[in-house]
């Protein structure tokens, strides 16, 4: 993290991350750190360093319609120039292969030339123009991203998917865990936190575009349904000692757990994986390809109530040489798995309380680098980038915040991290404010305290 990144955000203490971080500060801020400093410690009566960080202001009253959240991941992140912010003028240093944007089914909106079907459902969905951190770390950023705190923190905080698993596994009956990960953690910083390792994401492994979607301690490699159940039927006629012990409290919760470990892997739970029972032509929809049957199999968890789900997605988009050339091959796919969940949960009257949010923990410099070695690629660039948000509350049809000319930084309406995090939670039920169980007692707000991280838009009221 650079000097100009680090300035962004404050620590635990309230100080800006450059002091702990020892980068050089300049006369005026530390008069400034001293004057709040010292502020701070008269007004809380002598408490010192080690007093309680403010909780959070209370936020705008929201609506929670959100039920199930689908996070898909762009990890690596995507360029934003040749996708969601197209600039057909900005020249070719910028736009290299692709000089064209294409108009949508909403008046003044265009997006990038290869993504033709979600062109035709722009009604659907938000584009956030504005989305900045200034933090070029795939680490840091990512934390930033899916946390919405700052890195460098005396706490790790836990993601959006854990903290969405914390509060909602009290309400959430249903089998399959409440945090489910397509196909693979995506490795950048512990998901749970401090919250520790019962709400770590379940990774399903597997590739759900196999003719077997051989999901992870539900469905076994190379054993079939029906021979699962002849070794559970097997087992059970000779556990003698189950039968005779089967009043004792113990042995009770023991056969509890596991009915419902195979009701996961041979009931319900295992149905829900089963992408066969799709027609043929709703599977070709989605794409026959590992992401397009991701989103398929994202529906079904929503079906089932399943609370929050990430797809994060496969390759990712760290495209710093041959760009051109993966952007061709994955756009296109990305284009035809996301246009048909939208168009999928649409349909089936699930689109109210299914939010939908998509993009990666930065973007792509707009400006080309032809320098070898990377030969027409695309560097990290945290200082403006694209997400997209659907459903759950957020309106479709809109833009909020612009970058400029060349898609180089925010023009107008910065969206920060912690902004887009506490709509998702607003408009889910989670309070941003509540605290979080710390093995240590401290203090964890959901989020900084003061929506209010040191910089903040606020929330997105303009589409909630």
């Amino acid at each position: 993290m650079n000097a100009q990144s680090s300035s962004i955000f404050k620590a635990a203490d309230g100080f800006p991350l450059g002091v702990h971080l020892g980068i050089p500060l300049s006369r005026r801020q530390a008069l400034r750190i001293g004057l709040f400093s010292t502020a701070g410690l008269l007004a809380s009566g002598g408490r010192g360093w080690g007093a309680p960080a403010p909780s959070p202001a209370a936020p705008p009253a929201i609506k929670a319609r959100a039920k199930s959240v689908i996070q898909i991941f762009l990890w690596g992140g995507m360029s934003h120039i040749d996708t969601w912010d197209p600039k057909p003028d900005a020249g070719y240093d910028y736009l290299g292969e692709f000089k064209s944007a294409i108009p949508t089914n909403v008046d003044g909106i265009q997006v990038g030339q290869l993504f033709p079907l979600l062109a035709k459902q722009a009604d659907k969905y938000s584009l956030l123009r504005g989305m900045t951190h200034r933090n070029n770390g795939h680490e840091t950023a990512a934390y930033l991203m899916q946390t919405g705190h700052a890195p460098g923190e005396r706490l790790a905080y836990p993601s959006v998917g854990a903290v969405f698993a914390y509060f909602k596994s009290k309400e959430y009956k249903g089998m399959i865990p409440p945090y489910v990960v397509l196909t693979r953690p995506q490795g950048r910083f512990s998901e749970e936190g401090f919250l520790g390792p019962k709400l770590k994401p379940f990774a399903t492994g597997g590739d759900p575009n196999a003719a077997r979607f051989e999901v992870e301690g539900v469905v076994s490699r190379g054993l079939s349904d029906d021979r699962q159940q002849a070794r559970r039927d097997l087992l059970q006629s000779i556990d003698t000692l189950g039968r005779a012990t089967a009043a004792d409290p113990q042995v009770a919760a023991s056969e509890e757990a596991k009915k419902q470990a195979y009701e996961l892997i041979l009931g319900e739970g295992r149905k829900v994986f089963d992408l066969s029972q799709e027609k043929p032509d709703v599977r070709d929809r989605y794409g026959r390809h590992t992401f397009g049957q991701d989103c398929l199999a994202a529906r079904r968890m929503v079906e089932a109530g399943v609370p929050y789900i990430v797809i994060n997605y496969p390759g990712g988009w760290d495209t710093h040489s041959n760009h051109f050339a993966i952007m061709r091959r994955q756009c296109p796919q990305l284009d035809q798995g996301l246009a048909a969940l939208l168009l999928d949960l649409h349909e089936r009257g699930l689109i109210e309380s299914t939010l939908v949010w998509c993009c990666g923990e930065f973007g792509r410099g707009p400006k080309v680098d032809w320098q070898p070695p990377w030969n027409g690629g695309r560097n990290h660039w945290g200082n403006v980038f694209t997400a997209l948000v659907a459903g759950g509350g957020f309106q479709g049809g809109k833009v909020v915040g612009a970058s400029t000319a060349k898609a180089e930084d925010v023009q107008d309406r910065p969206i920060y991290p912690v902004d887009l995090l506490g709509s998702i939670y607003a408009l889910s039920g989670i309070d941003a404010r509540a605290t979080l169980p710390h093995p240590l007692g401290l203090d964890a707000f959901v989020l900084p305290a003061a929506t209010e991280s040191a910089k903040s838009g606020g929330l997105l009221t303009e589409i909630m």
